[in-house]
């Protein structure tokens, strides 16, 4: 759901793509870390403290558990954080406070807490990747009052004695199973293969979370959060999935920058990124847009690894049906005969907008046939 890590060089056209990167640049192999984290199983039971329904479906007794142990200032803390982050800017507060906070090696609530009274080598380091952005950097800032009450309150109640005994143990039990199979798959160069540039490192760091559900996170590297009880099929493909944030570079595409902003005319698009529940997430054109590049890269390249799944009814199911633009970009894909070889997919999705093909009602007629069972023309 959170872009991948940076300084990547990106392609304008189909015929320089093969002289992007050196076939040396591009890795072979792919290597696995399965650990847990104190450190982001911390953030994201924010999101069980404030108390959000959205949140307490999945944890309601561990919200029990521990939210009687709070005082009410503290509670208060929580609270502000939900509305700061999530009310007021439609943000997912254990998503992007995992981000930021992983841009510092902080891993005990103590080093939680220091980071909050000074967050300037956070920011620093921040500015290197394509997360930064002074908007974000502003919430951040606000909020680091409520965050430092709220990191001080689980210190207070002893959360990393109550997530050795109560959380790790269910954590470490899904690794050794979900490690044990990992290695038979090589996602790194499927990933690399499809985008047409290489990833900054060839190994996968994955962190199974207790307090992550429902959601998976893309933090800084080649890192990620997905939740201990999702079996291996899911987690594999969340490795994929966040393995392609970004899959281009917005910020230095102008043509790609106009091309997406050229969809704000789509009123069926545009219905989605407005009224949606904003719980999850993809609350503005460009990061739903992103998102469903990546889904449905995602899928084609589980297809590639025999994980793909009924995908009409998951994106009929998944987030509500928000995924439109994502249906949209498979179809184009499957029909228009997608070939990473010759020219990848940012290369791809421009042609796709020069065409015509994602012009205002296309995206709207793609999912209609998609829905439909409408065969596609062509497989990668």
């Amino acid at each position: 759901m959170l872009r991948a890590s940076a300084c990547l060089i990106w392609v304008f056209a189909a015929f320089l793509a093969p002289a992007v990167q050196a076939a040396e640049d591009f890795h072979t192999s792919t290597e696995w870390d399965v650990r847990p984290s104190l450190k982001y199983d911390a953030i994201c039971v924010l999101n069980v403290l404030s108390g959000d329904p959205y949140y307490l479906k999945y944890y309601q007794s561990d919200y029990d558990r521990l939210s009687q142990r709070l005082r009410p200032e503290e509670i208060t803390a929580f609270t502000n954080l939900k509305h700061r982050i999530k009310d007021e800017h439609g943000g997912i507060i254990s998503a992007q406070l995992a981000l930021y906070f992983s841009a510092i090696d902080a891993e005990s609530l103590d080093d939680l807490v220091k980071t909050v009274d000074d967050s300037s080598t956070m920011q620093s380091n921040l500015k290197a990747t394509p997360y930064y952005s002074e908007e974000s950097w502003k919430i951040y800032d606000a909020s680091r009052p409520d965050l430092k009450a709220v990191f001080v309150a689980l210190k207070r109640i002893r959360f990393e004695s109550d997530w050795r005994e109560q959380s790790r143990p269910k954590v470490e039990q899904a690794i050794s199973s979900i490690s044990a199979n990992l290695p038979k798959y090589n996602v790194i160069p499927a990933v690399e293969s499809v985008l047409g540039t290489a990833r900054p490192t060839n190994r996968i760091t994955v962190f199974l979370s207790y307090y992550s559900q429902p959601h998976g996170i893309k933090i800084t590297g080649a890192r990620f959060l997905t939740h201990y009880s999702y079996p291996f099929r899911i987690v594999l493909r969340n490795a994929i999935h966040e393995m392609m944030h970004p899959p281009y570079d917005l910020a230095n595409d102008a043509e790609l920058r106009k091309d997406i902003d050229s969809l704000r005319s789509d009123r069926f698009l545009m219905d989605k990124v407005e009224h949606h529940d904003s719980s999850f997430g993809y609350n503005t054109l460009d990061g739903l847009v992103e998102e469903d590049c990546v889904q449905a890269l995602e899928e084609l390249l589980a297809e590639r690894f025999d994980m793909g799944h009924d995908s009409r009814q998951y994106w009929r199911e998944q987030d509500g049906g928000i995924h439109v633009f994502a249906v949209a970009i498979y179809s184009l894909m499957k029909n228009r005969r997608f070939d990473s070889v010759h020219e990848p997919f940012p290369v791809f999705l421009k042609r796709m907008f020069r065409e015509g093909r994602l012009a205002n009602g296309q995206i709207e007629n793609l999912n209609r046939a998609f829905i439909a069972g409408q065969p596609s023309e062509s497989r990668l």
